[in-house]
């Protein structure tokens, strides 16, 4: 897989002895990697900010912003080694904490440093597709996004939940950026996508002149899905004016994204990146709007599919922030 890098380098190097928590080439004992997402949704650009604040603020650090695939693409970095911190959704952290499904006998033991936000699942298409409700992509040339990424899974699941197999969609797999440019050239009727708005492909898409959006809802399906994958998915909104031309609410799925960390890091360690991040959120807010959503009311133990970190407790507990 390539992997383009949003590097941002810190001071003098070796501050909290990094390669004691966790595996790092021998020749970078100050730098680490943040696993992201996509260059055309939000986990880059957030990463990209998480790396440059900790660059910045903690003497030694060394901080790389990898843009993967996505979620099962970062869960698989932290358990191979590839990366020490990881952008995820919730219910791809729930399946490799517990080895199901893509980690299907190849668990993956990490622990959460915070809730960031909530991704909410876009089907986004356009008027003439002739889609008006997502049983309408049946024959339809559709996008189940990128693949090994998070919002591919979701894609698979409602599939599976409307009573559909892949062989009833003229499937392609695009990140949201190539989903884009391919409706605006006519060879795609719509496409999957989990992210916090505004994500900057379907921006695109909707300020396209001669085009006019369609967000079609997806939230009747979130019982249905909590019996079969686990508690992890809820029901919310694309708020109306999200994206241009876009007037009314969405009922859809909500997926808290969470930032998470090997179960092995030291303490010290997370106790340090949670406690950065949080003391400089306004430049988080300032990189994307997603970010707001991390918030002292939002840090609870029912929001992630994972338990927090030892480091990232102390540090809420010192704050009077209540976990559970």
């Amino acid at each position: 897989m390539k992997r383009r890098q949003f590097v941002a380098a810190g001071s003098a190097a070796g501050a909290l002895g990094l390669t004691a928590g966790w595996a790092l080439p021998a020749a970078a004992q100050a730098q680490f990697s943040i696993a992201t997402g996509t260059t055309g949704a939000v986990y880059y650009p957030l990463g990209g900010a998480m790396a440059n604040i900790l660059s910045k603020k903690v003497p030694g650090w060394a901080v790389t912003a990898e843009a993967t695939a996505g979620s099962v693409a970062n869960m698989h970095m932290i358990r191979d080694g590839k990366a020490q911190m990881a952008l995820t959704q919730c219910d791809t952290a729930y399946d490799a904490i517990k080895g199901l499904d893509k980690f299907k006998d190849k668990p993956v033991d990490s622990r959460t440093l915070c809730v960031v936000y909530p991704n909410l699942v876009h089907f986004v298409t356009m008027e003439g597709t002739g889609i008006n409700k997502l049983s309408d992509i049946k024959g339809k040339r559709i996008s189940t996004s990128a693949p090994v990424s998070g919002s591919e899974v979701m894609a698979l699941r409602i599939i599976d939940e409307l009573g559909l197999k892949l062989s009833d969609i003229k499937r392609e797999r695009l990140s949201p950026a190539e989903s884009t440019n391919a409706m605006k050239d006519g060879k795609l009727d719509g496409y999957f996508f989990n992210g916090g708005p505004p994500v900057a492909a379907i921006t695109d898409l909707a300020a396209t002149q001669g085009i006019k959006i369609k967000l079609i809802p997806t939230a009747d399906l979130v019982p249905a899905l909590n019996k079969k994958y686990g508690p992890v998915f809820a029901a919310s909104e694309i708020k109306a004016k999200a994206y241009p031309h876009q007037d009314a609410a969405v009922p859809v799925i909500a997926i808290w994204n969470i930032l998470i960390v090997p179960a092995s890091m030291k303490d010290d360690q997370a106790y340090t990146i949670i406690k950065t991040l949080w003391e400089n959120h306004g430049d988080l807010m300032a990189t994307h709007k997603a970010s707001t959503d991390m918030t002292p009311e939002n840090q609870k133990a029912a929001n992630s599919s994972v338990p927090f970190h030892p480091g990232a407790i102390k540090f809420f507990n010192e704050k009077g922030i209540k976990l559970s």
